[in-house]
C-alpha cells in the first residue's frame, strides 16, 4: 500500500516537570536535549522527536484496554534478545522501574518500564523488517 505518510515525527509525553523529566531521559535512555524551557522540552533518541510537555497532575500517555489493564502506547525495538537482555539490566542498574521479560506469543520477547511520570513503555526484541532494510542492518553481523 502507497501512502503519503512516511513517519512518525513526534511523540508527545505528558510530563510534570519539563526539566527533570528531560534529564531523566539523557540519564537513562541516552536521549539528547535540543531545546527547553517552563513548558516543555525536546528530545532526540531512537530515530524521533520527542517533546517533554507539562501537563496537569497524573497525566499519563498510557491507557486502559478492554479488560481494564493498563496498557504501553509505544514498543521501542532493539535488535535481538542480547540487545533485549542488556537493555532490561541497564535500565534495572540506573533504578528505572522494569518488568519481567517475557514471551508473549509472537517472535522475539518484550518487557515493559515507566518514566519518572509513569509513562509506561513496551521494548521488543525483534526490528521491523523495513527499518533493517532501509538502514542495512545485518542481525547476524552483531
Amino acid at each position: 500500500m502507497n501512502t503519503i505518510i512516511h513517519r512518525v515525527g513526534t511523540i508527545y509525553l505528558p510530563v510534570q516537570n519539563p526539566k527533570l523529566a528531560s534529564n531523566w531521559y539523557q540519564e537513562k535512555l541516552g536521549a539528547r536535549e535540543n531545546f527547553r524551557n517552563k513548558e516543555k522540552a525536546i528530545l532526540d533518541f531512537a530515530n524521533q522527536s520527542f517533546f517533554l510537555v507539562k501537563s496537569k497532575e497524573g497525566a499519563k500517555a498510557t491507557f486502559q484496554d478492554a479488560k481494564g489493564k493498563e496498557h504501553f502506547f509505544l514498543t521501542f525495538e532493539v535488535d535481538g534478545i542480547e540487545q533485549l537482555q542488556k537493555l532490561h539490566s541497564e535500565l534495572k542498574e540506573k533504578g528505572v522501574e522494569v518488568g519481567a521479560i517475557e514471551d508473549r506469543g509472537h517472535p522475539g520477547n518484550n518487557f515493559v518500564f515507566y518514566d519518572l511520570d509513569e509513562n509506561k513503555f513496551d521494548v521488543w526484541s525483534e526490528l521491523s523488517p523495513s527499518f533493517k532494510e532501509k538502514y542495512l542492518i545485518n542481525s547476524n553481523e552483531r
